[in-house]
């Protein structure tokens, strides 16, 4: 762990991350992480509304299964506004 916390590209890429820069690597960790965040919210979400008519797993698949597609193409508008506010 040591090694992997003292290597000169993951020291730049946390610093990218903390700075709030965002470039190509960030990006796509930022999409990946709010993916997985809608991902549990769409669970959750299935399970409170169809919980007992299709039971609570099922509800909790299809609701992460249909959370993405909803949330990814916002997420990348997002990015893509905040990649053009900053250069501008």
């Amino acid at each position: 762990m040591r090694d992997i916390l003292s290597n000169p590209n993951m020291t730049d890429f946390f610093t990218n991350m903390a700075a709030g820069d965002l470039n190509i690597v960030t990006g796509l960790l930022w999409l990946i992480l709010a993916t997985v965040v809608s991902m549990i919210g769409g669970a959750i979400g299935g399970m409170i509304l169809a919980g007992k008519d299709i039971g609570y797993s099922f509800s909790a698949m299809l609701g992460a299964f249909f959370a993405p597609a909803g949330a990814i193409p916002v997420i990348l508008l997002g990015l893509a506004i905040l990649t053009l506010l900053t250069n501008f």
